[in-house]
């Protein structure tokens, strides 16, 4: 299957300041912003904010 430029793959990073990140993808038709989600922060040991980096 060819790699969509419609779900392109995305980096989230941590806003706690400890660099860690997630990868993932989004669909741009629906989120055409940038993807904020909850997830949990190792090094934080808590869940925080991860925001789409480009």
């Amino acid at each position: 299957m060819a790699r969509s430029e419609l779900r392109p793959v995305v980096t989230l990073r941590s806003t706690a300041g400890t660099g860690h990140s997630y990868v993932t993808r989004k669909s741009r038709r629906n989120t055409p912003d940038r993807l904020e989600l909850r997830k949990f922060d190792p090094a934080a040991g808590r869940h925080v904010l991860f925001r789409e980096a480009r």
